[in-house]
């Protein structure tokens, strides 16, 4: 018994110890770090990673719009060309009972329920940007009140 209390005593005032050692004057930060490396065969991705997150198109009181949204991609295709469209065939604001057309167009092909080519074979081939504008119809009068949407655009990787 006094073996193991020997030995038991030396360790616990060494843990014990440094313990309050390092609360005395120490600090410590945690970074989460992540990194996202694209095929470098193909890819269609916002130049900004938080693009789509949690977008905000603004009401003008005096012109009566909304702003107008822009993202610029980065596109690439190895093997051919990229199209583009929006699943479901049309995007739009929604309040609940009334909704807001919006055009989605990319490098100025304006995307709809058929996929488009947004990045032609030879250019995509090493990798090109096009910007994506997303705008919306002016509103009616009678439109009020917190619109949203959630509108989907498909990438397709076409092969040569």
């Amino acid at each position: 018994m006094f073996k193991k209390l020997a030995i038991l005593t030396p360790l616990a005032v060494l843990v014990f110890g440094s313990t309050a050692a390092l609360a005395k004057d120490d600090a410590s930060t945690t970074i989460n770090i992540k990194a996202e490396i694209s095929p470098s065969e193909f890819h269609a991705k916002p130049r900004d990673p938080n693009f789509g997150r949690d977008e905000t198109m603004t009401y003008n009181t005096v012109s009566g719009e909304l702003s107008t949204l822009r993202q610029t991609y980065d596109l690439k295709n190895m093997n051919g060309s990229i199209k583009a469209y929006i699943e479901g065939g049309t995007a739009a604001l929604y309040n609940g009972s009334s909704s807001i057309p919006l055009t989605i167009a990319i490098g100025g092909q304006v995307l709809g329920a058929t996929p488009e080519e947004v990045a032609p074979d030879v250019p995509s081939n090493g990798g090109m940007q096009a910007d994506m504008v997303i705008t919306a119809a002016k509103p009616a009068d009678d439109q009020v009140g917190l619109f949203t949407g959630n509108p989907v655009v498909m990438f397709d990787a076409v092969p040569r």
